[in-house]
């Protein structure tokens, strides 16, 4: 079936694809893959953990995190630098992340309960401040 795609109009019913509440997510999992652009070049690796939200049978991921820089709320990625000692770089949105939950490591964030927050594109995010 051929569609004519130049003739379909703009719909009337609001998007389900599950906006969700922000509100404490249980943390189950996490991972640390490479980020590519389209042209698939490397561009770093970035923390992106499973989470279980109380309004959705499926989990959901979330890789992004809002947090005090200065005397401002910043949002960005948890990307997964490390220092010059092989550690997590002091001040960086996971680092941040990481403190706000209370935890040493990436492990340890396993079954922790994070708040979370809309980002300016309607998306969940952690809270970390």
């Amino acid at each position: 079936m051929q569609t004519d795609f130049g003739k379909i109009g703009i719909g009337t019913k609001e998007s389900s694809s599950g906006k969700l509440e922000a509100t404490k997510v249980k943390i189950l999992g996490f991972k640390v893959e490479m980020q590519r652009t389209k042209e698939k070049v490397d561009v770093g690796e970035k923390v992106t953990f499973t989470c279980k939200h109380p309004a959705k049978e499926e989990t959901i991921e979330i890789s992004s995190v809002a947090y005090r820089k200065g005397k401002e709320i910043k949002n960005s990625g948890t990307w997964f630098k490390l220092d010059d000692e092989q550690k997590i770089v002091k001040g960086s949105a996971l680092a941040c992340l990481l403190t706000s939950i209370k935890v040493n490591n990436l492990e340890e964030t396993t079954g922790k309960e994070v708040d979370t927050e809309l980002d300016e594109k309607g998306y969940l995010c952690f809270k970390a401040y």
